[in-house]
């Protein structure tokens, strides 16, 4: 499925470890190795990219979470269409 942006949170040497060229860190470019972040993005739009690339590197799934909300209210009297509606799933991973 292809997304408009997968975010990255975590530790920045972790991230880099994981996607490694893909990792875009232009929004934080300066964080210490050791340090948490939330502000990377994937330089790729697919998931199952992400996903072999944190499955390869010894993560699972743990949870996952799920919300859509409308950004259009019904009495204007429009269309009910996908592009009035906004969604974002987070999904968390874990290394044992």
């Amino acid at each position: 499925r292809r997304v408009a942006r997968i975010t990255v949170c975590g530790k920045t040497a972790l991230a880099k470890e994981v996607f490694g060229e893909t990792l875009n860190e232009s929004r934080d470019p300066d964080r210490p190795p050791e340090r948490y972040t939330a502000r990377y993005y994937l330089k790729f739009n697919f998931l199952e990219q992400a996903f072999d690339r944190l499955s390869e590197a010894g993560f699972r799934m743990a949870a996952c979470s799920s919300t859509g909300t409308c950004a259009f209210a019904p009495e204007q009297g429009g269309p009910a269409d996908d592009k009035i509606w906004t969604s974002y799933t987070e999904y968390v991973f874990c290394r044992d």
